[in-house]
């Protein structure tokens, strides 16, 4: 098999994980410094949230020089160290490839909008007047207006984000030039952000919703009958269906995959999208694509499991070259796991290990996101000014201005729709700013104070009952049992509803895993051809030993893992 099916991944938003020289910003020689931290947790590969030089309206999604070190992270040559302390340590590190936009400040963008007979007018997306009434998913308008070219120009995110116009060749060799730098350096793949909106709809067909964006926004958040609820589902999907999918991607994603196919070492792609056509025939486009439906609920039942393990490998199966899965339940853009799926009942601790246990053991390659092995939350940022989501502050100047909602309750509806909730400072100790940063220095955004209590890396690191001790437990485990990495995925007990119990089985292993989502003891009863005894090789509430397979024990909320035969 593939390094990347075998891997373990793990995301670092570079701005929130350890500051090196003491600024409130995180950094490269911060992240060196917790190499050994992420080598002794058991971590195989680190995908690195963007690192380049960005003015930050998007948090380092508007990138303004794709072969660069943004200042604030150190150099280039403090990016060449970390990879080279990385790979030292067989950590291999993939970086976020972001392909639909520039940054407004970018130099390509800057001489765009120059003229209209510039050499590059036209590698961004212009149009005389708006041709449409489509909106941008962050800031309203997708058209902004640029006096120098008096023309508009398209960006499916916010204005200070262009789309870049890829059905121009000289486009795709100065973004090809781009990933040939990188991975000539040696980083080992990409993961894809927004691939979806590379292209849009060639006809320009107007969307059909009767709102603008932030009206949207504010429905979304008063819908509360089932009718209401349908509807802004339909508007959601309705008002951007036009600008995602367009005809020419599929012939784009061949082109990347020959370009990693040309070096050595198995470099990969991961995509920011859950469609698995987008994997090609198996073996020529992506190699991985997010299993995004599985987190996409609000609670993680049996049955959702069961149903979409069913259908995502049924269709990675059905490839010509069988595929791979890829899961995960967080990351930067997403409400943390913790809260998520655990939130604050009395057994959220159990909910936590219960929630790592579905992701390190199901078939596919698993990706945690930083922080998610403590427990971190999210933590609610009220207070506008201290936000640094825009698309955040911009919806609250929109509440409170256009729609007229009350100050208090739209900083409170900001903060929650903010991503900043779940990129606070990784939390490394109990002490001031969370060891993050010197007591002195004000963090970038603010530190959840429940490093206090106790969520923090110091004080769970020696202690065997702690969640980062789970996490290195099960990591372990995952790592010694063949069957957990690349075996076979086989349900059992398919109408058990406070349980969740299948097989990993290669020719020379079966493994059973069983996660207990109730508070209930119970005795199961599992019929496996040829296999009789249940050897416990993990288990979050019993010593390892033996079970009868026709009576087998399991605790309230329990994590079990056993070699059967």
């Amino acid at each position: 098999m593939k390094w990347w099916q075998t891997a373990l991944f793990y995301q670092i938003y570079p701005r929130s994980f350890a500051d090196g020289n003491g600024d409130g910003i995180g950094d490269f020689p911060g992240m060196v410094a917790k190499l050994d931290y992420l080598k002794e947790l058991g971590i195989d590969a680190i995908w690195l949230s963007p690192h380049f030089p960005s003015p930050n309206w998007d948090c380092g999604y508007d990138i303004s020089d794709y072969c660069d070190v943004a200042p604030e992270y150190g150099a280039l040559a403090d990016f060449r160290a970390f990879l080279a302390e990385a790979h030292a340590r067989g950590i291999r590190v993939i970086l976020d490839l972001v392909l639909n936009h520039t940054s407004d400040e970018h130099a390509w963008f800057l001489e765009s909008k120059a003229s209209r007979d510039n050499p590059k007018a036209d590698w961004y997306v212009w149009h005389d007047t708006p041709p449409n009434n489509w909106q941008s998913c962050f800031d309203g308008d997708a058209w902004t207006y640029a006096a120098e070219r008096d023309q508009y120009y398209y960006h499916y995110f916010m204005k200070q984000q262009p789309d870049l116009n890829w059905r121009n060749p000289a486009v795709k060799q100065a973004m090809w030039d781009a990933v040939r730098f990188w991975l000539d350096m040696g980083v080992d793949g990409f993961r894809l952000d927004a691939l979806g909106t590379i292209y849009e709809d060639p006809e320009l067909t107007p969307h059909t919703v009767p709102m603008t964006l932030a009206e949207l926004r504010r429905f979304d958040e008063t819908a509360v009958t089932p009718e209401a609820v349908a509807l802004k589902e339909k508007y959601w999907l309705a008002m951007f269906e036009h600008q995602w999918g367009g005809p020419g991607l599929h012939d784009l994603m061949r082109e990347l995959r020959a370009i990693l196919d040309e070096y050595p070492g198995d470099r990969m792609l991961v995509g920011e999208d859950d469609d698995i056509a987008y994997m090609g025939n198996g073996d020529d486009e992506l190699h991985l694509v997010f299993n995004f439906p599985l987190m996409r609920v609000d609670r993680l039942t049996p049955e959702h499991i069961r149903r979409n393990q069913a259908q995502r490998l049924a269709r990675l199966d059905a490839l010509p070259v069988r595929g791979w899965g890829c899961n995960t339940l967080g990351n930067h853009d997403t409400t943390r796991v913790w809260t998520h799926f655990a939130g604050d009942s009395p057994h959220a601790a159990e909910r936590a290990r219960l929630n790592a246990a579905l992701v390190l053991t199901l078939r596919g390659t698993p990706f945690l996101y930083n922080g998610e092995e403590i427990g971190m939350t999210d933590h609610i940022i009220t207070d506008p000014t201290r936000l640094r989501d825009t698309m955040a502050t911009w919806y609250y100047d929109k509440s409170v201005n256009d729609l007229k909602v009350d100050p208090a309750e739209a900083a409170q509806r900001a903060g929650q729709m903010s991503r900043d909730k779940n990129r606070t400072p990784m939390q490394w100790a109990a002490g001031p700013n969370a060891g993050f940063c010197p007591a002195d220095v004000t963090p970038w955004l603010p530190v959840n104070p429940n490093y206090a209590a106790g969520v923090n890396v110091a004080d769970q690191q020696d202690d065997p009952g702690s969640l980062l001790s789970f996490y290195r437990r099960l990591i372990r485990v995952r790592r010694e049992v063949p069957a957990l990495v690349t075996g076979e995925y086989r349900p059992l007990h398919p109408r058990a509803v406070s349980y969740f119990a299948f097989l990993r089985e290669t020719p020379d292993q079966t493994v059973l895993v069983v996660l207990n989502t109730s508070n209930t003891r119970r005795t199961l009863r599992f019929d496996v051809p040829g296999k009789g005894i249940a050897h416990i090789i993990f288990s979050s509430r019993q010593a390892e030993g033996e079970q009868d397979l026709q009576a087998l024990k399991l605790g309230a909320f329990e994590v079990l893992i056993a070699e059967l035969n």
